[in-house]
């Protein structure tokens, strides 16, 4: 206990007030003005919410140059990347999500939006809690090395479609059994009445197999941010400025995703490479500038690589 109230501490409560308000104050502005009427997402708001996320988290890097210095501004960005390279394979799973249940063009980014709340405080638990757990027991340290590179190592390994089945989810199925559900949903609503009982829609099932998809994901995530600093507030700062942006990446890139074909071995290379700098960090220091340019040059050739490379068309 006394060594996760050190981890909040190692930060003024000010600057994690100031934070938080600052998103708090900008969710409330896209849910209450921007998103206020249901709607669907075009290319276009979705590229220029992209890019609005995209210059904050810069402006906050910099305001963390100014503040702390280039070590910790060079973590945020790092940590940054990293994080918003792991959110493609939710893109993905969220693709085949809303697929699945049907899901409204015009509610997929409520859905999205909750669920992104729901992510921030997990996220915001679990970089705690590993920051606390890694300061008492730095050797599992060796264990989050190995597991990176287990994954990608994995990642990189030809594979099957991934399928989405909510009747196999733990979470889905444990509602239904407290919980019943509408068999239709009610205008974008995660509640309803139906036959004077009040009820779930479907639309809530979607938002539970969304969150613990990203309790998923995580088990990456906090590894891999955690390679690239120890200091809780940079790490949790970067996830969540990654998770925030995560909405509009995924209407941005929906219709697209085919074109980044070489990403996942690229961001594959980047989980073994931070894997090994966690292994070998006793003996070989690495800086965290150098693996900045390494994750951007990995992302920048995959991404090249996707859009010179042409496709090979399917064998009939």
């Amino acid at each position: 206990m006394l060594s996760l109230l050190s981890v909040i501490d190692a930060m003024p409560w000010w600057g994690w007030t100031a934070f938080f308000a600052f998103i708090t104050a900008m969710l409330a502005l896209d849910l209450g003005v921007f998103q206020k009427e249901s709607h669907v997402v075009s290319m276009k708001e979705a590229l220029g919410w992209c890019v609005v996320w995209v210059l904050l988290a810069l402006s906050f890097s910099a305001l963390l140059w100014q503040w702390r210095g280039p070590e910790p501004a060079q973590q945020f960005l790092a940590g940054y990347l990293i994080e918003l390279c792991l959110s493609v394979d939710n893109v993905f799973v969220f693709i085949l999500v809303f697929a699945y249940f049907k899901v409204a063009p015009q509610y997929q980014h409520r859905v999205l939006f909750w669920g992104i709340i729901g992510a921030v405080l997990m996220r915001a638990i679990f970089i705690v809690v590993g920051v606390s757990v890694i300061v008492r027991f730095h050797w599992i340290l060796y264990l989050f090395g190995a597991f990176l590179i287990y994954t990608g190592i994995k990642m990189a390994l030809p594979s099957k479609e991934a399928e989405v089945d909510p009747e196999h989810n733990f979470a889905v199925k444990l509602f239904r059994k407290f919980y019943p559900v509408a068999p239709h949903n009610d205008h974008g609503h995660f509640f309803t009445i139906h036959q004077g009982r009040r009820m779930a829609t479907p639309l809530f099932i979607v938002l539970i197999v969304i969150e613990t998809t990203d309790l998923v994901f995580a088990l990456d995530s906090l590894p891999a941010v955690l390679a690239i600093t120890k200091d809780s507030f940079v790490a949790l700062t970067s996830n969540i400025f990654a998770i925030l942006g995560l909405r509009s990446l995924y209407f941005a890139l929906s219709g697209i995703m085919g074109l980044f074909r070489y990403l996942k071995v690229g961001l594959a290379l980047i989980l073994v490479f931070i894997g090994v700098k966690m292994l070998i960090e006793h003996w070989v220091n690495i800086t965290t500038g150098v693996s900045l340019a390494v994750i951007g040059g990995v992302l920048t050739t995959s991404i090249l690589m996707s859009w010179l490379i042409p496709q090979k068309p399917a064998k009939t």
